[in-house]
């Protein structure tokens, strides 16, 4: 199945089935990509459309799902796919390769599926996901509905009936997809950033390296297997934000081996402008310590690049940028917008010393020549 879109190109559609072993009720969901986040809600999908969650699920190979499947010895799932079997409490029994008989149930659905869904609606142009879901939906349940043809009743009735009250009750809350990141270190600001953003963490973890766990509502910090803190993510649209809990900061960490104050000198030593930067920074955040990261970042360009270029950097960034950070200047420095733009301005300062400039009309042309 593919989608139309209005520029005239087709967007190839799979089709996640799933079917219960008694009933043969089905459910099916068209899907853009195979792609993990993408096998994970299906899963969430499936287990709200069945009403419960089955004791086991036979499921095919995928790498999405599972990493290794041996002869012999333990088989190995994806590590988000195993965090979801631990939720919803169900056990994972990928089938063998080339074991079709092993999930049966699914492998004769696929084909009735083949003629009752994607036969019925192969002149459908489908103009967006949503669209085909909905149609996809429809045909589903005129598909569930239909009664048997050598057995009484329908896959609905049947499911109804007796297979469903088999089924375990759902979580009070569903599984949210979520990602890992490791090795994150704590910086001198006790925090970590994710997506520019940056998210506290207590003092005692200055320095360690932690790791993250982030879903779409929240992010969660961990140091060696144990949750030391978790905040309300902010949004992608949102940059440069910061997220702390006042306990993560004791009055005891307030003595550093960095302060403001020995930032400031470091920075009024290499220039007035560098110094106003510094100071945009500090005031731009609620608690000094959030600015010590940014500004050490920002101090350290003139060790890669000369005190001289960072201060002329740091002049030319506040004619543009209300409070410069590290990659407004870094950006100015690799480009060398900051020798342009004094070489610019020397060359202003030569025109200012009294001489005088001809102008084009002056040398004659099109509207001059005699």
């Amino acid at each position: 199945m593919s989608i139309l879109t209005t520029d005239g190109e087709k967007i190839k559609v799979y089709l996640f089935v799933a079917t219960l072993p008694y009933s043969q009720y089905s459910f099916v969901k068209p899907c853009i990509d195979m792609k993990q986040e993408t096998w994970l809600k299906c899963h969430i999908d499936m287990f709200d459309f069945f009403g419960g969650v089955p004791i086991k699920i036979v499921c095919d190979n995928l790498k999405t799902g599972v990493i290794k499947h041996p002869k012999e010895g333990e088989i190995i799932l994806n590590g988000a796919y195993e965090s979801l079997a631990q939720h919803y409490m169900v056990a994972i029994m990928p089938a063998q390769v080339r074991k079709p008989k092993q999930k049966a149930s699914v492998e004769g659905t696929v084909g009735k599926i083949a003629s009752a869904i994607i036969a019925k609606l192969r002149n459908t142009r489908f103009i967006s996901l949503s669209h085909m879901e909905g149609e996809v939906f429809k045909a589903l349940k005129e598909f569930n509905d239909t009664p048997f043809q050598k057995r009484e009743g329908s896959r609905t009735e049947v499911f109804m009936n007796c297979e469903k009250e088999m089924l375990r009750k759902l979580p009070a809350i569903p599984y949210e997809i979520c990602t890992w990141l490791y090795d994150y270190k704590v910086s001198l600001d006790f925090h970590v950033s994710f997506k520019t953003n940056k998210y506290s963490v207590p003092y005692q973890y200055v320095g360690k390296k932690v790791d993250i766990k982030v879903n779409s509502n929240s992010l969660e910090i961990f140091y060696d297997h144990s949750r030391i803190a978790i905040h309300p993510r902010f949004p992608d649209y949102m940059r440069y934000k910061y997220s702390t809990i006042k306990n993560h900061m004791p009055d005891a960490f307030q003595k550093a081996e960095w302060d403001d104050e020995r930032i400031k000198r470091w920075a009024s030593k290499i220039g007035p402008s560098t110094f106003i930067v510094m100071n945009k920074i500090f005031d731009s955040v609620k608690i000094k310590e959030q600015g010590y990261h940014s500004c050490l970042a920002v101090l350290k360009l003139a060790n890669k690049f000369s005190n001289d270029r960072l201060e002329n950097a740091c002049e030319l960034a506040l004619t543009k940028v209300k409070c410069p950070r590290y990659h407004h200047l870094n950006g100015i420095l690799m480009n060398n917008q900051d020798l342009l733009w004094i070489e610019e301005n020397n060359k202003h300062e030569k025109n200012d010393d009294g001489g005088y400039i001809r102008g084009a009309d002056y040398y004659g042309g099109k509207y001059n020549d005699q």
